[in-house]
C-alpha cells in the first residue's frame, strides 16, 4: 500500500498551529451547531468492504441533549451502524455568502445506540422527536424505523477560517 509523503512538522507550522484551548466559547458555539442542526452527515463503516459509508440522516436532540436520528433498517447506515456502532456525525452549514470553509462546522465522533420500538423509551423519545422533526410523522410509525441515540465520545470544532 503506497502511504502519501508528509513533510516532518517545522518551527513555523508549530508557532501558527491553529488548534486552541477548549473555552466556554467553543463550547457554547459546538453545542449550538448541534442545536440547530436539522440534519448531518453520518459516517460509519461498510461491513463488506471496511471503507467509510457516508449518509445525509435527519438529525435532533433526544431530551438530555444528545444527537438522536431516526434511521430505516433498510439503509446503508443502518447496517453498517448494526455491524460496527461506531459513528462520525458532521453538522454545520455554510452560510449564503462566501467559502464554505469560512464558516463554523462541529465534527463528533460516537457510539451508535439503537433504541428499538419494545424499548420503555421509545414512545417518549417519538413525541419528543416528532416535536422537533414534525415531518417525520409521514413515516416515523413504519415497521423499518427506529432511533438512533449518539453517545458523544469526542468532538473537532473547527471555527472556520
Amino acid at each position: 500500500m503506497a502511504r502519501a509523503y508528509l513533510p516532518p512538522m517545522t518551527e513555523q507550522i508549530r508557532k501558527t498551529d491553529p488548534i486552541r484551548p477548549t473555552d466556554d466559547e467553543a463550547r457554547a458555539l459546538a453545542r449550538s451547531l448541534l442545536a440547530e442542526a436539522t440534519f448531518a452527515a453520518l459516517g460509519a463503516i461498510d461491513p463488506e468492504t471496511g471503507g467509510p459509508v457516508l449518509s445525509r440522516i435527519a438529525l435532533a436532540l433526544a431530551p438530555g441533549g444528545e444527537p438522536v436520528s431516526l434511521v430505516s433498517s433498510l439503509s446503508a447506515h443502518a447496517r453498517a451502524l448494526a455491524a460496527n456502532s461506531a459513528a462520525s456525525l458532521l453538522v454545520g452549514e455554510p452560510g449564503d455568502r462566501g467559502d464554505p470553509l469560512t464558516h463554523p462546522r462541529l465534527t463528533v465522533q460516537a457510539e451508535a445506540v439503537t433504541v428499538a420500538r419494545d424499548d420503555p423509551g421509545f414512545a417518549a423519545l417519538r413525541d419528543h422527536y416528532l416535536a422537533q422533526r414534525p415531518k417525520s410523522k409521514l413515516y416515523i410509525d413504519f415497521g423499518d424505523f427506529y432511533f438512533v441515540r449518539f453517545a458523544v465520545t469526542r468532538g473537532f470544532l473547527n471555527g472556520g477560517f
